[in-house]
């Protein structure tokens, strides 16, 4: 019963933006963004018009979306030649331009003649933003389930490990706990597994990834995350690790040596946890994001590690901290430019870190959610450094 009232919640939600956009409905084509509204992840189409019912038409598995949809509308997916009845009088109609497929705009304009087709991804990105109670017990709980992996990480992490046996047991507890994998992204050309087990050197090389730290990864068809290379001896190990638990993901890092930190790596780490209590104490509503990252620059500039924030020197992300939910890059985004205020409910997380090339990334991060004095935590396990 929880999630079909969630659902309706939510398509409630949508369609009060609809009307205000003076829109007739919406077609929903994404995977997760149908999995939000209707409680089920087919290969479908939804309909959600401005006023009345939704549609889910289901291309497969028909027999499961009827036994887990939130909407009560479930149909197999029709001809192409009648999906004009479905839409009825509508003129025009929103679609999540963001995550589109041009062949599949094309498929709608060919079929649907006559429709304006409206873009409606900040309306619908900015719903799913604000976490409901029922979304932040599904988070807590994620939180929960990953803090409980690396608690267990100084018991199997020794000298002689290769970054990939590290990666692994913790994947395997992971997958004991539940974790599902799906590290669901939304931008274009960003993919991940699962997360980052990696230590000094190679740390600390640059890849595609949108972060301030990407690792060597096991090939360049792969080039993120743990590689074969073994661990040494008094190098900052970096652990940065997403779990998803009932679809929903929550981002967290912690950092481990084997031995001793370089005295520049303390100082680093010092002042990645001053940014993470600065950003903090800062989470509440109505803070501008733009303005949090340009504090977190300047605690890290007045430090005199700047041209380290946030990456290797010139390829520097411009965040410090990214939205989670049912996508890892959610809104809001921490950012630079991102003039955009913070609401009650959003979930954040933070990730100051700072990358020595050559040497190796030291940081931290964690999950919140956005309070009325502050970030409230939801990835529950000390910060410190472990040393092993």
């Amino acid at each position: 019963m929880a999630i079909q009232q969630e659902c309706a919640r939510r398509i409630r939600q949508l369609q009060t933006q609809l009307e205000k956009r003076d829109l007739d409905g919406a077609l929903l084509v994404y995977p997760i963004d149908i999995y939000y509204f209707s409680g089920t992840r087919p290969n479908a189409l939804l309909w959600i018009p401005t006023a009345g019912d939704p549609v889910l038409l289901v291309r497969k598995s028909l027999s499961r979306a009827l036994a887990e949809s939130a909407v009560a509308d479930v149909r197999p997916f029709p001809p192409s030649r009648e999906l004009p009845s479905l839409l009825g009088a509508a003129r025009r109609v929103g679609l999540t331009f963001d995550v589109l497929p041009v062949q599949q705009l094309h498929f709608f304009n060919k079929v649907l003649p006559g429709i304006e087709f409206v873009d409606i991804s900040a309306a619908n990105r900015e719903l799913r933003s604000i976490k409901s109670a029922w979304e932040m017990e599904k988070l807590k709980e994620s939180g929960a389930r990953l803090c409980a992996v690396f608690a267990q990480i100084p018991e199997f992490l020794r000298p002689g490990m290769r970054e990939l046996d590290l990666a692994a047991e913790i994947e395997y507890r992971a997958r004991k706990q539940g974790c599902e994998g799906y590290v669901r992204l939304r931008a274009f050309h960003q993919e991940l597994f699962h997360g980052i087990a990696a230590a000094g050197e190679s740390a600390a090389r640059s890849g595609f990834f949108d972060g301030p730290a990407t690792g060597s990864g096991l090939s360049s068809a792969a080039a993120h995350g743990a590689s074969a290379a073994p661990i040494a001896r008094d190098v900052p190990i970096l652990v940065d690790y997403t779990g998803v638990f009932e679809g929903y993901i929550v981002d967290m890092t912690r950092m481990f040596v084997l031995g001793e930190l370089l005295p520049e790596m303390r100082k680093a780490f010092d002042v990645a946890l001053e940014i993470q209590d600065y950003l903090t104490e800062n989470l509440r509503p109505g803070q501008d994001c733009a303005e949090l990252f340009a504090g977190s620059v300047a605690l890290a500039e007045a430090a005199g590690l700047g041209s380290h924030f946030m990456g290797a020197p010139g390829e520097q992300a411009k965040f410090v901290g990214h939205g989670v939910g049912l996508e890892l890059d959610e809104l809001p985004i921490l950012a630079q430019g991102f003039q955009v205020p913070l609401h009650l409910g959003q979930t954040v997380a933070i990730e100051p870190k700072f990358t020595f090339p050559g040497k190796g990334v030291i940081g931290i991060e964690n999950t919140f959610a956005v309070g009325p004095e502050g970030g409230m935590r939801l990835t529950r396990l000390s910060d410190d450094l472990v040393q092993v």
